[in-house]
């Protein structure tokens, strides 16, 4: 099978699934941090927040919104102040 047999056949399937005539092999799901939850608990202000994690007020904002979510290393580092506040307290001190 060529490159592009491989890719015609995973787009049909990629569209198969989407109309509902077949499941997919798998399902990814991730838990999207409430961010202004998490920063209330920790009671701290978006300011304080945003300088912690070396970001900007602004993303701050968008995340506590629901306008954008959290990724990459940001969001590791979220869930990880989620279950362990402390690391917030190790991070804002340096």
């Amino acid at each position: 099978m060529t490159d592009f047999d491989e890719l015609k056949a995973s787009l049909e399937e990629a569209v198969a699934i989407k109309n509902g005539q077949c499941q997919p092999a798998r399902e990814f799901s991730y838990k999207v941090a409430d961010v202004k939850a998490i920063r209330q608990q920790l009671k701290v202000s978006q300011v304080e927040f945003a300088q912690a994690l070396g970001t900007s007020v602004d993303t701050v904002k968008s995340w506590e919104s629901k306008r954008r979510n959290p990724t990459g290393l940001a969001a590791k580092v979220l869930s990880t102040i989620e279950e362990e506040p402390a690391v917030y307290h190790a991070i804002a001190n340096r």
